[in-house]
């Protein structure tokens, strides 16, 4: 090919897709982002060891996108069970998918979260969505999932002790206001596969995806302040020119004209405690299901076996409160409701933009509508929803629109 200049803003996952489908195309493109290592929101610090996860992601091996992109098998994913063990004030509970998880057959049957009913309608809730595609499940029409569950007929009961507590911790918001198309995806995806954390964190993700890319050069540390007219505007006040641009972060900030059209976001609170205790033996998301209460959910990173019990705790409740008081009050909580007594806090995220908050949910943006402005293109969750899925897939997309262009196969927008 010849030598046209191709830049990707942000060194997320949907960035480093666009980069391996332009590679695959013999294109060396040149990354630019502010960070100092590959991932975006997808990152792990590492201290003393151990990992901390910037916020509670894990990965659904099932993803489409996931089987094209990643060897799930080079990540050694430490998978949880398919369920949920659930604390309420004096009582606690496993609920979950005996289908995969033998170990959870009693313990469902006979949970008192959950009527007889409800679980019926569980069922029929896999079998409806079994053979439904995920383009069909976006192109369904849209209500709350609150108004979803409640149409399908389950229960207060159910709503209230699982699916509320669950689904806040995949949505973080509390009220379940996220489309119905996102919880059947999710739901849906759930159902057919237990989610897991790569042994290494959930960095191995992009590190996995960097390592596929041999032709392409990295800036970090090196913020994008603007974009027009085919020229990227840097922190350091240099400007760099380019034939070709793909946006894979917010566009809202870099595009003067996209001001009134900026995301707005959903943040988490992500802490790491060690503590004295085990609670629950199984590698299990444990869920706190109580109206006033600031932990959501919560897991042990370390394995049962290991004399070091670290705690992953998230808040997705919205609060002004200092870091001490919000440690003041999961510690409180977790004693109260739980019994794990904690030792002292290792690590504290804030993050105020954990997933973007999107109304119009689509599966994937269609590479047609990735572009923009003359040249330059659109990527990442942010088009679509807030998935790795759809991170990786619109990556693609735009790709695939800047290689047609590039070969000459579209016009240029007027």
């Amino acid at each position: 090919m010849d030598n046209k200049k191709v830049i990707i803003i942000g060194a997320g996952v949907s960035g480093l897709v666009a980069a391996i489908n332009l590679e695959n195309e013999g294109i060396h493109p040149i990354i630019y982002d502010k960070n100092d290592r590959v991932g975006g929101r997808v990152q792990t610090d590492y201290i003393d060891g151990q990992a901390f996860d910037k916020g509670f992601q894990i990965l659904l091996p099932n993803y489409p996108a996931v089987k094209k992109y990643l060897d799930v098998r080079l990540l050694h994913l430490k998978y949880f069970a398919s369920g949920a063990f659930v604390f309420k004030k004096g009582y606690q509970s496993k609920l979950g998918n005996p289908a995969k998880d033998f170990d959870l057959l009693f313990s469902t049957l006979f949970s008192k979260l959950a009527s007889f009913s409800d679980k019926l309608k569980i069922i029929k809730l896999y079998r409806s969505l079994k053979y439904k595609s995920f383009e069909e499940i976006f192109e369904s029409p849209s209500q709350s999932t609150m108004a979803y569950l409640k149409s399908f007929g389950f229960s207060n009961k159910v709503i209230h002790n699982f699916f509320r507590p669950f689904y806040a911790g995949v949505f973080l918001e509390e009220n379940l206001e996220t489309s119905s198309r996102m919880f059947e995806f999710t739901f849906k995806l759930f159902s057919e596969s237990k989610a897991g954390i790569p042994e290494k964190g959930i960095q191995a993700i992009p590190n996995q995806l960097a390592n596929q890319l041999k032709n392409t050069t990295f800036h970090f540390n090196t913020a994008v302040n603007k974009v027009e007219d085919k020229t990227i505007w840097l922190s350091n006040g240099t400007k760099e020119k380019a034939d070709f641009i793909i946006i894979a972060t917010e566009p809202s900030q870099l595009i003067t004209n996209l001001n009134n059209q900026q995301n707005l976001w959903k943040s988490v609170d992500n802490l790491y405690f060690e503590v004295k205790n085990r609670v629950v033996n199984l590698p299990m998301i444990a869920l706190i299901a109580e109206n006033d209460t600031f932990v959501n959910n919560f897991h042990y990173a370390s394995l049962a076996s290991e004399s070091q019990q670290i705690l992953s705790v998230s808040v997705v409740k919205t609060h002004d409160l200092s870091r001490e008081e919000l440690v003041k009050k999961v510690k409180n909580e977790l004693y109260d409701i739980c019994d794990i007594e904690v030792k002292k806090l290792l690590k504290h995220y804030k993050i105020p933009k954990a997933l973007p908050q999107i109304h119009d949910l689509n599966y994937q943006m269609p590479h047609t509508e990735t572009k923009i402005k003359d040249n330059i293109y659109l990527a990442g969750d942010v088009l679509s929803n807030g998935s790795l899925n759809a991170a990786m897939l619109n990556g693609e997309s735009a790709a695939k629109a800047l290689i047609e262009q590039y070969n000459g196969l579209t016009l240029d927008m007027a």
